[in-house]
């Protein structure tokens, strides 16, 4: 009988506890990016986009909404890219514009990020 009641306990207070851990966390905006690559594209995706004219000649429909959608399935290719610089760190990036797969060369500036180049693979 006493099992019986520590179980009853237990399914209580895990009950309430994942309650108040749902109010918590409900109104907030939290993710859990663990991974060098998810918090890469995380970081890119907060800051403002600035693109270069030469970009906006060749994809007309590229702006930062786009941007922000393409980042969804986008990959860091990290040999590729410079990291240890302190001012604007220098990424590549695989992703898919328009269904078609493309590379991309940009800057993690601390309030910014400029797309430098972008071409087909």
């Amino acid at each position: 009988m006493k099992t019986l009641y520590r179980l009853g306990y237990y399914f209580v207070g895990l009950s309430l506890g994942l309650v108040i851990v749902s109010f918590v966390f409900s109104g907030k905006k939290t993710s859990c990016n663990y991974g060098p690559q998810a918090r890469v594209l995380a970081n890119l995706a907060k800051k403002r986009v600035h693109i270069e004219e030469g970009l906006l000649k060749e994809y007309p429909t590229l702006d930062s909404l786009g941007f922000r959608q393409l980042l969804g399935k986008a990959q860091v290719e990290f040999d590729q890219s410079t990291r240890g610089i302190d001012s604007c760190k220098t990424y590549q990036l695989n992703a898919f514009w328009q269904e078609q797969p493309v590379q991309i060369k940009l800057q993690n500036c601390a309030d910014e990020v400029r797309i430098l180049q972008m071409y087909p693979r």
